[in-house]
């Protein structure tokens, strides 16, 4: 999918759900790191993530963009179009979007073993294996397996 398939995408949700026409630009923005999607209160242009579409569903997408689609028409209708607000929660429960993203899948996840007592440690970042040492025994670790998730 492509930019100009989702601003077509957009552009179909906010028709059928909303009834209301999306008038602005959405676009994928893989700077994205925490969040499913964003809205810009100055340009009223969507900026999606794409790892909603990699690594998730297209339905999963849907419920992102409608959940920006809720901010959009709700704050150019001039009602509370903010998490908080008690007309967004209403839009968001009618229209069945998304409240929360769902959590990105890290791409590399490293398995670290003690050579004295056989203590696991998994992080998301590779450690200076000079630097730290097992906090039971404190012998030495060496990295036992690295996985990476497609």
């Amino acid at each position: 999918m492509n930019n100009t398939s989702l601003q077509e995408l957009v552009e179909k949700i906010s028709l059928d759900s909303f009834g209301q026409s999306f008038d602005y630009n959405a676009t994928f923005n893989s700077r994205l790191r925490t969040t499913g999607g964003r809205y810009d209160l100055r340009t009223h242009n969507i900026d999606i993530n794409p790892k909603m579409l990699i690594e998730h569903d297209e339905e999963t997408l849907r419920g992102v963009i409608k959940h920006e689609l809720c901010h959009y028409h709700l704050h150019l209708d001039n009602k509370g179009y903010q998490h908080r607000d008690s007309d967004f929660k209403r839009l968001l429960t009618e229209v069945a979007g998304l409240k929360f993203a769902p959590l990105s899948i890290p791409t590399h996840r490293y398995g670290y073993v003690c050579i004295e007592c056989n203590q696991l440690y998994v992080r998301k970042r590779r450690i200076n294996l000079g630097k730290y040492v097992c906090s039971k025994c404190h012998g030495k670790l060496k990295l036992q397996k690295e996985i990476v998730y497609k």
